[in-house]
C-alpha cells in the first residue's frame, strides 16, 4: 500500500523523527549593534501592555524557507502583529514594530540578541515611543519563552498540519490562525480565556 508525502510527514512527527540538515539560524548577532540589558529577571508582569515580546523563526517550504516575525503582549499572549518575509533584514521587523504600535504602545519590549532587533533602524523605533528595551543574554532562550511557546503551537497546530505549498498559502493560513489563536482558543494559563478576552478586557 502506497502512502503520500502528507501522511510520512504526520507519522514522521508522531515518532519524533527528523531529518538532521542545516538549519537557518534566525538570531545572529551584529559585533556593532548595543546590546541592551535584560529588564525582566523576577519581574512580574500584571497587565496589558506592561511588556511586548518578539522573535523570528523559519517555516520551511518545499521550495525554501519563510521568516516569520511576531510581536506578542506578555501577560495576556495576545498576538499584536506578525509578519513574513524571504530575507532575514530588519525591514520585516521595523514594519511590525510600527504596525503594533500604531494600535498601543507597551513600557518594555523583549528580545533576543538577533541583529534584526539590535539595528538601529528597530532600536530607534522604540526609543522615538519612549519605550524601554529589553535584551535577553546570550543563550538563554527562556528569557522569552511565551514567544518560543507560540512557535510551537503555530507549528504543530498550523504550519505542520497544513504542508502549505507556497508563500502566499502560507500567508492565508497564518493570518486565519492567528485570528483563531487571539480570539478563540482558550489559554490554559488564562483561566481558559482567549488572548483577546485578556489583552482588551484590561487594556
Amino acid at each position: 500500500m502506497g502512502v503520500n508525502r502528507k501522511r510520512v510527514q504526520r507519522l514522521m512527527r508522531l515518532m519524533g523523527l527528523e531529518a538532521i540538515y542545516p538549519r537557518p539560524r534566525t538570531s545572529l548577532p551584529a559585533a556593532d549593534h548595543k546590546i541592551y540589558p535584560y529588564l525582566l529577571r523576577n519581574r512580574l508582569v500584571v497587565r496589558p501592555n506592561e511588556v511586548w515580546a518578539a522573535d523570528i523563526t523559519y517555516v520551511p517550504l518545499p521550495r525554501g524557507f519563510m521568516y516569520l516575525v511576531a510581536i506578542m503582549d506578555w501577560h495576556s499572549r495576545y498576538v499584536l502583529a506578525w509578519e513574513l518575509s524571504n530575507t532575514l533584514d530588519a525591514a520585516f521587523c521595523v514594519s511590525t514594530l510600527e504596525a503594533a504600535l500604531a494600535h498601543a504602545q507597551p513600557e518594555i519590549f523583549n528580545t533576543d540578541q538577533g541583529a534584526q532587533f539590535t539595528s538601529r533602524a528597530f532600536t530607534s523605533v522604540l526609543e522615538r515611543a519612549g519605550v524601554s528595551i529589553s535584551m535577553d543574554g546570550r543563550g538563554r532562550a527562556l528569557d522569552n519563552v511565551f514567544v518560543e511557546r507560540l512557535w510551537r503551537t503555530v507549528k504543530y497546530d498550523n504550519v505542520y498540519l497544513h504542508d502549505y505549498q507556497t508563500a502566499p498559502d502560507l500567508a492565508r493560513g497564518l493570518r486565519g490562525f492567528f485570528h483563531f489563536y487571539d480570539w478563540d482558543r482558550p489559554h490554559s494559563a488564562l483561566d481558559y480565556r482567549t488572548p483577546a478576552e485578556v489583552y482588551h478586557g484590561a487594556a
